[in-house]
């Protein structure tokens, strides 16, 4: 009897919602380091959403990426919305394959895969007040130093 193994995702299998998530989040996260952001995964805002990509840039803007692995991904979570008030610049950050046509054109887009990401059209600037980005960052830098320290 042969011991062969399966592979882990068969040829004509599409990857779970969860997994394309995590595939993207990869890119995204590896698109931001080369900008010269510090990213932070699933970062957590003052009015209880995750942000699924945040990075700080040098000079202390805030850029988020909103990740979408399909169209019902999109479709069923309308609370991006919600994040707009605490960040300088937002991105939808979908696969080559994604219906474009469904995202804002008002919005940045990020076009992403497991080795990295592109932006596609830039984010509008949208430039936080004063009290708000001093929040922000401070919430930021006590979660990343959080996790540090959990490892």
């Amino acid at each position: 009897m042969q011991n062969e193994e399966a592979p882990l995702i068969d040829a004509g299998e599409a990857l779970s919602r969860p997994g394309q998530t995590t595939i993207l989040t990869r890119g995204v996260v590896r698109l931001f380091i080369e900008l010269g952001f510090s990213p932070l995964v699933e970062f957590k805002l003052a009015n209880g959403r995750r942000v699924d990509v945040a990075g700080l840039d040098r000079k202390g803007r805030l850029t988020v990426a909103e990740v979408k692995s399909c169209r019902a991904d999109f479709e069923c979570d309308r609370k991006w919305t919600d994040y707009l008030g605490f960040c300088d610049y937002f991105y939808f950050a979908v696969d080559q394959a994604f219906p474009l046509a469904l995202l804002p054109a008002s919005e940045g887009l990020i076009l992403a895969d497991a080795y990295g990401a592109m932006v596609s059209r830039p984010a509008e600037e949208r430039v936080m007040a004063a009290a708000r980005r001093k929040a922000v960052t401070l919430r930021f830098a006590r979660q990343a130093a959080r996790r540090a320290h959990a490892e």
